[in-house]
C-alpha cells in the first residue's frame, strides 16, 4: 500500500503540469501552492516528509485551476507589493512587480519634498485598483497625505479592504474627475492606468485577459486614451512644479511622453525602464 507522498515528489509532478499548461514560472508557483495548503513558506518544504492525502487533494483542485490559467494570487487570496501584503481576488487587478519601480518614484518623489518643505507631501493615486500605490507610500512615508480614486466598483472594494486602517482618503469615482477639492495643491499624481489598445486582445496573458477587469487594461484604439487624461487631471491637480508618473505598455515608451511633451504643459518629461530593460514608465513635471 503506498504511503502518503512527500512534499518533492508533489512538487515534481506540480511542476511538470503546470509547464505543460503554459504557466511562466511553474516551478514558484507550484512551490507557492503547496506552501499555501499546508501553512507554511517555500523555503521550509524541504523538511515536510509526507502530506497528508486531504491537502494532497487540496493541491491538486488548486493545480487544476493554476493550469486553466486563473491567477495565481487568485489562489492564495494575497500579493506582495514592495512590503506590504494586500488582499487581491475576482474582480480587481493583480499587482504587477514592474510597478513596485513607479511606487517607489512616487516614495522617493514624497520624501523629497518633505524633506524640502518640512511639510506633508500631497499625494494621489489615480486608477488605484487594489491599492497597492497608495498603500506602498502611505507606509514608507510616514505623515504622508495620500488621496486615491478607483471607478471600478469591485475593485474598489478591494482597495477598501486593503487602505483599511490607514489615512488614505479613498473615493469612488472617475479618475478624470476626481479631486476637484484638491486642484492646484497636488505634489505628487501617480497613475498605473489601462493602456492596452483594443486590437491587442488576443496578445495578453490569459491570466490576465481572462480574470483581470478589462476596464484596468484596455484603454482605447491605441492604448492612450487613459494616458491622455490622466495629462490634463494631473496638470489641473498638481502644484506647479509638481511631479507624474505614469506606467504604461513596453511598447509606449516614445508615444506615452509625447502625449505630456505636445500639451506644452511639462518639463522634464523623460522615460523610465524596467529591471529587464523594457520602457516601463513616463514623469514629468509641471512646468511653473
Amino acid at each position: 500500500m503506498t504511503g502518503p507522498a512527500t512534499a518533492r515528489e508533489l512538487l515534481r509532478a506540480a511542476t511538470a503540469r503546470l509547464a505543460d499548461a503554459g504557466v511562466d514560472s511553474p516551478e514558484v508557483d507550484a512551490a507557492t501552492l503547496l506552501a499555501h495548503v499546508l501553512g507554511t513558506e517555500r523555503s521550509r518544504l524541504f523538511l515536510v516528509e509526507a502530506v497528508a492525502p486531504s491537502a494532497s487533494a487540496e493541491y491538486d483542485a488548486l493545480l487544476t485551476r493554476r493550469a486553466a490559467r486563473e491567477p495565481l494570487q487568485h489562489l492564495t487570496g494575497v500579493a506582495w507589493f514592495r512590503h506590504v501584503e494586500l488582499q487581491v481576488g475576482p474582480g480587481v487587478f493583480v499587482p504587477r512587480p514592474e510597478t513596485e519601480l513607479l511606487a517607489g518614484w512616487a516614495i522617493e518623489q514624497a520624501r523629497a519634498v518633505a524633506t524640502a518643505t518640512g511639510e506633508p507631501p500631497v499625494v494621489v493615486d489615480l486608477c488605484t485598483g487594489s491599492g497597492a500605490v497608495a498603500r506602498s507610500v502611505v507606509d514608507e512615508v510616514p505623515g504622508a497625505r495620500v488621496h486615491a480614486v478607483e471607478l471600478d466598483p469591485d475593485a474598489h472594494a478591494w482597495a477598501e479592504r486593503n487602505l483599511a486602517g490607514t489615512d488614505v482618503d479613498l473615493r469612488h469615482g472617475d479618475m478624470a474627475t476626481a479631486f476637484d477639492d484638491l486642484a492646484g495643491t497636488v505634489d505628487v499624481v501617480v497613475c498605473n492606468p489601462p493602456y492596452i489598445p483594443l486590437d491587442a486582445w488576443e496578445s495578453v496573458a490569459a491570466e490576465a485577459r481572462d480574470h483581470d477587469p478589462h476596464l484596468a487594461l484596455f484603454s482605447g484604439d491605441d492604448g492612450l486614451d487613459a494616458i491622455r487624461v490622466l495629462e490634463q487631471r494631473a496638470a489641473l491637480l498638481l502644484r506647479p512644479g509638481g511631479v507624474v508618473g505614469a506606467e504604461h505598455a513596453d511598447a509606449q515608451g516614445e508615444v506615452a511622453p509625447a502625449v505630456f511633451v505636445a500639451s506644452g504643459r511639462w518639463r522634464d518629461v523623460r522615460d523610465h525602464e524596467d529591471l529587464a530593460g523594457r520602457p516601463r514608465f513616463l514623469t514629468a513635471r509641471l512646468a511653473r
